[in-house]
């Protein structure tokens, strides 16, 4: 479980980062940027938990 604890820390701070970039600039290109590692991360995640169910 230890790896999707860690999982779930990063996509917080990965939300967070991406709100704030936001917040400071919604049209800064970097959004984008943080978004595609957010999905990743996600995916990642979904991946973990999926495996961990079966």
């Amino acid at each position: 479980m230890a790896k999707i604890d860690l999982l779930q820390q990063k996509i917080e701070c990965t939300r967070k980062q991406m709100y704030d970039t936001y917040e400071h600039d919604p049209q800064d290109p970097k959004i984008l940027v943080i978004s595609r590692k957010l999905d990743g991360l996600l995916n990642e995640l979904g991946r973990s938990t999926n495996a961990n169910n079966k």
